[in-house]
């Protein structure tokens, strides 16, 4: 909402300004609604989720045909056309873009059946990043017609994108360390995905998959000096076969690029999302299968909560 706020009210005139950062502000949310689709399924509302509603080739069709009844409807917008055209496409596309930064994903290119893009570069909530959109889009709303206005979202923008260019940064130093660090010890991996851990870019999550299981290990670059502590998490090969011919499973492994955990938790095949958690806790859980008389067999998915363990994640702040 800050977002599509700020970047709606920058391209246009003075005038204009509050007008254009509350249909930002609007538009900037749009996407988003997708929640309120209710699917087949836990696993399907997951996935779905940042899908059509997120796409580059919905909503830029999207803006031009907002803009078009813009034009009918208000003498503003036909007066300065193109100014109003920039306003409601970037307010629009400027959501799912910054969406893909964060390592649930969004499918940019739907219906194109390719995995999410999930940049993982910025945690899904950092005040860092949001704190100078909340400010200038307030100030534009409040005093749309103040003579530094302009140079106000300016500067908005930019620490704002800076920072978002610096988390780009900050992944390719943790990289660098971990292609370091697995060269080093000899580490057979088959896929990796780095990660900020929260309200930071300076702290991050790693998890390194095997054909054993998986690594989970921290790094941060105020300690640059100080080498990755990885744990490693074995996986039941059995289970793992057995999940594998689930539908539900092949969803996830699509939707996740294959980061997943299967575990059996009270004769239940329980399969977890690595992204988006600690070791052992993660926020999207599925329960795809159940024991009966000695076999697997799949059931409708279901969501498991969560607990979470906050003296953990203290004790993992403690590494910055």
């Amino acid at each position: 909402m800050a977002l599509g706020a700020s970047v709606g009210a920058a391209c246009v005139s003075r005038g204009d300004k509050r007008r254009a950062a509350i249909l930002g502000a609007a538009l900037g949310t749009l996407p988003d609604l997708d929640i309120l689709i209710r699917y087949a399924d836990p696993i399907d509302n997951f996935i779905e989720h940042r899908g059509f509603s997120h796409s580059l080739f919905v909503l830029i069709p999207l803006s031009i045909l907002i803009w078009l009844l813009a034009k009918k409807i208000s003498d503003r917008v036909t007066n300065a056309p193109y100014p109003w055209l920039a306003s409601i496409t970037l307010a629009l596309i400027t959501h799912p873009i910054l969406d893909a930064h964060t390592v649930y994903g969004t499918q940019l290119f739907w219906p194109l059946n390719n995995p999410p893009l999930m940049w993982s570069t910025i945690f899904i909530i950092d005040p860092i990043y949001t704190l100078p959109l909340v400010i200038i889009a307030l100030t534009v709303i409040i005093v749309p017609r103040w003579q530094g206005i302009q140079k106000t979202l300016a500067i908005g923008l930019i620490l704002s994108s800076s920072y978002l260019s610096w988390s780009w940064v900050a992944k390719s130093l943790v990289t660098q360390e971990l292609a370091s660090h697995m060269a080093l010890n000899d580490m057979d991996y088959k896929k990796y995905f780095t990660v900020p851990t929260p309200f930071n870019t300076l702290l991050w999550r790693i998890v390194v998959m095997t054909s054993e299981g998986y690594y989970e290990g921290f790094y941060s670059l105020t300690k640059p000096k100080n080498p990755i502590n990885f744990n490693f998490i074995k996986v039941d090969p059995v289970m793992q076969t057995i999940a594998s011919t689930h539908d539900a499973y092949k969803k996830l492994n699509w939707f996740s690029h294959g980061f997943l955990k299967t575990e059996v938790i009270d004769d239940q095949l329980i399969i977890s999302d690595l992204r988006m958690g600690l070791e052992p806790d993660y926020v999207f859980r599925f329960a795809i299968s159940d024991k009966k008389s000695g076999e697997w067999r799949p059931i409708k998915p279901l969501k498991i909560g969560t607990r979470y363990d906050r003296s953990k994640l203290g004790e993992i702040f403690k590494m910055l």
